[in-house]
Formats: structure tokens, C-alpha cells, sequence
């Protein structure tokens, strides 16, 4: 049995081509994640492994709170104070086994490159203090041209961060830390090994003094960093610095421990991508399944006649399964060896996209652990045998005598009742389930939902052959309409084996409906998103910084002096926690209380504006009817740990309004919250221009902030495109995994015609012999390719748009405008997708029947 399992695989070499090629997609999809997950973790480790080589001890500041004498001017200077200085560093320095200690001073930096755009990744974009030893050169950064800087006026930069910046040696740097335009002469470019810069972050130096002059205060440091003599107990040397470290403000650990909390977060962060990369590999696989069962189906159909012959001499039934079980198992072993060479280049291909796209991963040898290669064959070769499970026993049940006189029995009914009340089971189950889900708000009932479409989608799966009838019929009518006799035969072709044509537009099936879902609720987000902005803001203009670091204040009131403004609204927020009325922390923005109205919409549904201004603040709808709070009422709030041994605040809410995005659950004038802010920034800025933005005034207000590289002057437009643009990158990149399942439904599609051609062969010849000509039997086998896809396609758009529609109220939670609109274009899109899938898939069929001969047709068997 073994050999004739081997026998069958190499005789049908070109029918089962298009299966192998299915497991083969699969299997690449899944090793390919595998490798790239565990190259990328390599090379990451392997960075920061390096970056730490040194490291015994890492000190570092607990808080940056100031305190003590000064207290007030570093906090209005706004920068950290720590505790880190040079005669901590000394003391460290005189313990035993200390070999050197290292004060590192750190911030962040923003670049100008060549068209004014910020250079890097917001907030890896780092600075630091160049600190030569008696040579001259940091060894920590290894100088590949020129030298450290050595006073104020000069910077040192990464070679990456030089060369994305677009300077070179001698060139004027422009660059932002919190605030204008700063500008400096580049002395030296850098090698680094900072996992944070090589992963797409920027990289600028300056002396120490400079460096603290930016970000701390003179002779204070971020870091202490311990190298040890050989043969140093890290963890004994750890304790002993500890001793030494004022309590509460500044914490110590060990060069080991720290290298093992980034393995360990690398490992979480290569998790969740690898994760989703599996999942959409599973989707691959699961839609491999139905060509790989109607494959083995339509083969043993076809070979009835020598199973029964092989019954008929002695054949066990457990032997046949165990034949068409080890073909299947042959099968997929020799797709996944040849998926797993695929999945190899995939692993390359993916890395060196995404490098080109800013993901920024460091170089590192490609990785091939032993556990992928077992996995990604296990997987093919498991896949293939439970698929051809049930086809396996179909064979089995072939009884020697009725085999020898039929070619293909049709299938039971008994069986497809069976099935039709099972799919109707899953499916009503399923619909029960999203219909609930339709009434929750909160995004965490994300798994119901999930539990719910998976239920759907498979009772769907189940009832699709009791639906093709009438879906495939109706499509019939058309294609008899338009092409006559072609037409009418493409459709009883269709119809002809249920079981077949659900399976193969099954297959098609699961890739669209995902495709239509996620379509269908990012069209309605984006619609959404654009609604709230519109009601919710009636400023030109939206400024703030890319960092997230703030405006200064001061800054901010030149804008209102360009030319063209009409007016402008900071926003700077602060949280208070209140033990009453459902929740136990509000939000609270500052703003500008005369202003705020010019350039945002607001309804009041209790209370004025006018109310707040008089004292108090003012709440969304939401969080009032949530928190049970009325205008006239007041609350109890603490702001911050500061308040947590003092008698709270009482607030009055003055006022309730319509939820307005740009104000969020509550705001109130600046002078209530500044106090609670230990360092006044505006988070944005909010300009209404007097004829509107324009490319003009725009400048002017740049000017105005500094030309600082850290400004983000957004228009509404560009707020839209913005947002847009997220939505659209999320949709884009589930339409390319799920593009991987599409692929094997059209394999899923050609291989099901060609091997229907096959098993119609004497009947091809026969309606040549009547008069068929060669391209009625081409168009015939396009036609039925054509209604087996749109027979998915439309099975594929229904079901997403019902899942979109239940589960898109869990979407609504994150803002009220949400409301679901079907974007017609797109679905009109997938639909012809589907026909143009139809007519290319059939394209080698269809040449393939036209090219029969028509009498060894009609003398095949």
C-alpha cells in the first residue's frame, strides 16, 4: 500500500501541482514569520548585548523632581534635577573592583534634515555628553571622521544620523531639545551600537557641559555607569553602590540584570508581531484545506475503480486510509521543504521592506533555529493529512462491486442533511452571538466578538453547498442570458457537485469576507474620525510638537500677534481623582476661557460657558451622565500625589457639553490648572485665521514658534489626511496578509477546473462531437470559474458587511460619530476582482479542454 501511495503521487504529478503549491504558500507564510521573528531577536539581542559589554552597574535617577535650594527656579527653567553628581561618581570610583565610572547625561533631540522634516523617530531620538578620555576619543562612540565636540558651539552625530540629516563635516546642524531652533557645527561623526539608534532613532553629541547645560543642571548626570576589574562579582558590586545611593532617589542595577529585562522585552515586542503574522499564516493554511480536501476528494472520485480493485484483493479499509494518508503525508513534506526555501526569502524579503520603510532593525546573520524547521514542516505535512482525512475514508467506504460499475456516485443525502442542519446550528449560534455583541460599547469584548465571527464564518462554511444552489442559479440566469448554451452549461456544472463548489468558493470566501470586514469598518472610522473633527473644530489650525515635549507659553502668544490670525486657544491638561460618581480620574484641560469658542464648536446641554467662566468646569455628556454629575453640582478632586495628605479641591461642575474631541472630558480656564502643573506647557495650540490657511501664514507661524523641527502645524485638512492615513496603513497591511489566502483560493479555483476537466473528459468530447466548437468549451469552463467566484465573492461580502456591522458598535466606544457606511466603490472593487479571478483562473482549464481531442475524449474513461 505504501508503494502504490507513492505510485499515485508520482502518476499524478500535474493534478496534485496546484495542492502542493497551496501547502507550499502556507508553509512559506509560516516559516518566513519564524525566521524573520527570531533574526530580528537575534540581531536586537545581539545590539543591545553590546551596547551593555561594559556595564557592571547602571545607576540612575529615581526622580527629577527638584528639591531643595533652587527648587523653584529648576522648576521654572523646567529642567530635571537628580541626584546623580561628580562626588557620587567619586565614591563609586574608590570602591573595590570599580574600574572606571562613566556620568552619562541623556535627552532627546530633534534634527532638521534637508526639507525641514524632523529626522529619526520622535522618541528615539537621542542626545548625549561625548566624553573623551586622555586620548582624546569616547570609547562608548568610536569617531569615524573628525573629532568629539569640545564647547557649546559643536555637535557630533551618528553616521546614520548624519546621513539621514544630510550633513556633512563642517555643516551647520539645526536642531530642537524643547522649544526654537538651535543651531551648531558638526565636528565628528560616530559609530553607535545603540539598539535605539539603529532601529531608525537619531543619534547627536555634545560636551558635557553643553549637554547639562540642555537637559539637567551643571555637574549633574542622568546615569553612572560602573565597569568592573576582571573576576568582579557584578551582583556583590551592585550591593555595595547601592550603600552608597541617597534613598528614594536613585536605584542601581546590575549589568546582567539589565542585559536579561531587554532580552526580555525584546522577546515580548517579536511576540505580539510574530503572533499576528501567525495568525493571518493560520488563515492561509485554513483556506488551504479546502483545496487540499476537494483535491483528494475529486482524486479518489476518480480512482474509485482502482481502490476497488485493491479492496477486491485483499485491501483492508484501514489500509486504504493508511494510503491515502501516507500521499497526502508525502505530499505535504515535499511542499513543505520547498515552502520552507520560500519562507527563507520571504524572512529576507520582509526585513529589508520594512528597513526600507524607517522599522530601522539592526544587521545580523539570518537566523534558522531548529525548532522553525520542525515546525514549518510539521505543520505542511499535518495540515495535508488532516485534510484528506475525511476523503481518506470516503475511500474506504467504496464497496467492491459498486465501484467497478460507476465512475463517480453522487453524494449522500442523508450526508448533506446532516451537514445542512449543523451549518444551520453554527450559524444561527453565530449570528446570536454578534447580535449580542452588537449591544456591547466597550472594546474590550473584543474576544466575544471574535468568538462570534469565527462561529458565523464557520457555520457559513458548513451551509455553503445548500447555498450555492440558489446563489450559483441565479448567476446561471445571467450567464445563460448572455451566453446561451455556454452559459447554461456553466452552470450545471457548477451545481453539478455542491460539495466541490462550496468548498472552492468557501475558499475565496474567508479571504473576502475578513477583507470586506476590516473595508467596511475603517472606511466608517475614517468617516467617523472626519465627522468629530468637523463638529468639534472650527480653528484653521492645529499646533504642537512631534515629541510631545510642549510649547512654552510664551512662545505661544506670538502667535497671536502674526499678521492673519484672528485667534488663538492654548490646551495644557492635568488629571484630578475623585472617589464619586463612577469613576476615579478626570481628565482636565486648561484653556484660554474667552477664546476657546472661536475656535472650537461647543453645545451646552446644562449650563454656559459664560458659568465656567465665573468659576468652575465644565463636562462632556459622556463623562457627566457616566459620573451621575448635573451642572450646580460639585465634587471633590485631588490633583496628583502632591494632594493625596491634603484636604481635596472642590470643583463646581459649571457646565455640560456635547462630546467635543479637541477638549476631551473636561476643561476649564488655565488659571485652575496651572497650579497643578509642575512644569506650564501647552500640549496644543488651536489658531483661527482670519481668511482661512494658507501655505503664507503657515510660515508665519513657524517663524513665530522658531522654526523649531519639533512643530507640527497641522491644518484640518491635514489633521484628516493624518488620520486617514493611520486607518489607511492598518487596512493596507491586513489587505497584504490576507493577500497570501486570496492567492491560494485562485490556486484553489484553477486546480478545481482543471481536475473537473479532467474527470469530464469523455463529456467534453461528446459536446464537441455535437457541435461545440473549441471556444464554446473554453468559454463554457470560464463561465464556470466565473460563477464558482463570484459565488464566494458575494457569500465573502455579505457575511463581512453583517460581522462589520455587529461588531462595529465596540468601535463606536472609542467615539460617538462612529456610524457604519458601506463604501460602495471598494465592494463594487472586490466584485470585479472576483470575475477578473474567474477568468484568469480558468485561463490553462480552459485551453486545456478546447485542446482535447475529441475522439481519444470520447474513448477516455
Amino acid at each position: 500500500m505504501l508503494r502504490t501511495a507513492l505510485r499515485n503521487v508520482l502518476a499524478h504529478k500535474a493534478r496534485l501541482l496546484m495542492t502542493a503549491l497551496a501547502v507550499l504558500l502556507g508553509v512559506a507564510f509560516v516559516a518566513g514569520t519564524l525566521i524573520f521573528s527570531d533574526t530580528v531577536g537575534e540581531a536586537v539581542k545581539n545590539a543591545s548585548a553590546k551596547n551593555l559589554k561594559d556595564v557592571a552597574v547602571s545607576v540612575q535617577a529615581i526622580d527629577d523632581a527638584p528639591e531643595g535650594p533652587g527648587a523653584a527656579d529648576a522648576a521654572k527653567d523646567g529642567k530635571r534635577a537628580t541626584a546623580l553628581d561628580d562626588r557620587l561618581a567619586d565614591r563609586i570610583r574608590a570602591l573595590p573592583g570599580v574600574a572606571a565610572v562613566r556620568p552619562d547625561v541623556t535627552g532627546q533631540a530633534t534634527l532638521a534634515g534637508r526639507d525641514d522634516q524632523p529626522v529619526g523617530n520622535g522618541w528615539q531620538n537621542r542626545a548625549v555628553n561625548y566624553r573623551p578620555g586622555k586620548d582624546g576619543t569616547d570609547p562608548r562612540y568610536p569617531l569615524v571622521r573628525g573629532r568629539g565636540p569640545a564647547n557649546g558651539g559643536e555637535i557630533a552625530l551618528a553616521e546614520s544620523t548624519a546621513e539621514a540629516a544630510g550633513v556633512t563635516l563642517g555643516d551647520t546642524v539645526r536642531f530642537a531639545t524643547d522649544g526654537p531652533l538651535l543651531k551648531k557645527k558638526l565636528v565628528g561623526i560616530v559609530r553607535s551600537d545603540d539598539p535605539q539608534v539603529t532601529a531608525g532613532g537619531s543619534l547627536a553629541l555634545f560636551d558635557t557641559a553643553t549637554a547639562q547645560r540642555l537637559y539637567l543642571h551643571p555637574g549633574q548626570f542622568d546615569e553612572l555607569v560602573v565597569s568592573a576589574t576582571p573576576g568582579t562579582d557584578q551582583q556583590a558590586l551592585t550591593a555595595k553602590v547601592r550603600e552608597l545611593l541617597p534613598k528614594g532617589r536613585a536605584q542601581a542595577t546590575s549589568g546582567s540584570t539589565l542585559a536579561a529585562e531587554q532580552a526580555k522585552m525584546i522577546a515580548q515586542q517579536n511576540s505580539a508581531l510574530s503572533k499576528t503574522l501567525l495568525t493571518f499564516a493560520g488563515i492561509a493554511l485554513f483556506v488551504g484545506v479546502f483545496i487540499i480536501a476537494n483535491t483528494f476528494t475529486m482524486l479518489i472520485s476518480q480512482r474509485s475503480r482502482e481502490i476497488a480493485l485493491l479492496r477486491a484483493v485483499g485491501a483492508s479499509r484501514r489500509q486504504v486510509v493508511r494510503s491515502v494518508l501516507a500521499e497526502a503525508a508525502l505530499l505535504g513534506l515535499i511542499s513543505s521543504v520547498v515552502g520552507f526555501a520560500l519562507g527563507l526569502g520571504i524572512a529576507v524579503g520582509l526585513r529589508a521592506v520594512l528597513n526600507a520603510n524607517g522599522a530601522g532593525f539592526p544587521d545580523g546573520p539570518v537566523v534558522i533555529a531548529p525548532n522553525t524547521v520542525l515546525a514549518a514542516l510539521a505543520v505542511g505535512v499535518v495540515v495535508t493529512v488532516l485534510a484528506a482525512w475525511l476523503p481518506s475514508r470516503k475511500a474506504a467506504r467504496i464497496a467492491p462491486v459498486e465501484a467497478l460499475t460507476t465512475v463517480e456516485a453522487p453524494p449522500a443525502p442523508r450526508s448533506l442533511v446532516v451537514r445542512n442542519i449543523l451549518g444551520l446550528l453554527l450559524t444561527g449560534l453565530g449570528v446570536a452571538v454578534m447580535l449580542y455583541v452588537s449591544t456591547l460599547k466597550s472594546g474590550d469584548d473584543l474576544p466575544i466578538a471574535m468568538a462570534g465571527s469565527a462561529l458565523t464564518l464557520t457555520g457559513v462554511i458548513v451551509l455553503a453547498p445548500l447555498l450555492s444552489r440558489p446563489l450559483v442559479s441565479l448567476a446561471g440566469l445571467v450567464t445563460t442570458r448572455l451566453f446561451g448554451v455556454a452559459g447554461k452549461l456553466a452552470k450545471e456544472n457548477a451545481l453539478r457537485n455542491p460539495r466541490r463548489t462550496a468548498a472552492t468558493g468557501s475558499a475565496l470566501m474567508i479571504g473576502l469576507t475578513l477583507i470586506t470586514g476590516m473595508t467596511v469598518v475603517g472606511h466608517s472610522a475614517q468617516l467617523g474620525m472626519d465627522k468629530m473633527a468637523a463638529d468639534g473644530l472650527t480653528a484653521d489650525y492645529r499646533v504642537n510638537t512631534s515629541t510631545f515635549v510642549g510649547l512654552d507659553p510664551e512662545l505661544s502668544k506670538k502667535v497671536a500677534k502674526v499678521p492673519g490670525v484672528e485667534a488663538t486657544a492654548p490646551l495644557r491638561g492635568t488629571g484630578f481623582s475623585t472617589d464619586s460618581g463612577g469613576g476615579d480620574f478626570v481628565y482636565l484641560r486648561g484653556t484660554d476661557l474667552s477664546q476657546i469658542d472661536k475656535v472650537t464648536r461647543l453645545t451646552f446641554t446644562e449650563g454656559s460657558l459664560d458659568a465656567v467662566r465665573a468659576g468652575g468646569i465644565a463636562v462632556s455628556q459622556t463623562d457627566a451622565k457616566g459620573r451621575g454629575w448635573h451642572a450646580g453640582d460639585t465634587v471633590s478632586a485631588r490633583f496628583g500625589e502632591e494632594d493625596a495628605k491634603k484636604r481635596p479641591t472642590r470643583l463646581k461642575v459649571a457646565a455640560v457639553y456635547r462630546d467635543n474631541e479637541m477638549l476631551g472630558e473636561s476643561f476649564a480656564d488655565v488659571s485652575l490648572v496651572d497650579p497643578h502643573l509642575s512644569r506650564v506647557k501647552n500640549d496644543d495650540l488651536l489658531v483661527k485665521a482670519a481668511d482661512g490657511a494658507s501655505p503664507a501664514l503657515t510660515k508665519e507661524i513657524r517663524h513665530a514658534l522658531g522654526d523649531s523641527p519639533l512643530l507640527k502645524v497641522q491644518t484640518r485638512d491635514d489633521l484628516r489626511k493624518e488620520n486617514a492615513g493611520q486607518i489607511d496603513t492598518v487596512v493596507n497591511m491586513v489587505y497584504g496578509l490576507l493577500g497570501m489566502a486570496v492567492i491560494i483560493a485562485v490556486v484553489g479555483v484553477v486546480n478545481t477546473l482543471a481536475m473537473s476537466v479532467f474527470e469530464r473528459t469523455r463529456e467534453i468530447g461528446l459536446l464537441r462531437a455535437i457541435g461545440l466548437a473549441r471556444t464554446g468549451i473554453k468559454q463554457m469552463v470560464r463561465l464556470e470559474s466565473v460563477v464558482i467566484s463570484l459565488f464566494g465573492a458575494v457569500l465573502g461580502i455579505g457575511v463581512g458587511i453583517f460581522l462589520a456591522w455587529a461588531g462595529g458598535s465596540l468601535v463606536g466606544s472609542s467615539f460617538p460619530t462612529y456610524e457604519m457606511v458601506l463604501p460602495w466603490g471598494r465592494l463594487a472593487l472586490f466584485v470585479l476582482i472576483a470575475l477578473v479571478v474567474g477568468v484568469l483562473a480558468a485561463l490553462w482549464p480552459a485551453r486545456r479542454a478546447a485542446r482535447l481531442n475529441m475522439l481519444e475524449a470520447i474513448g477516455a474513461e
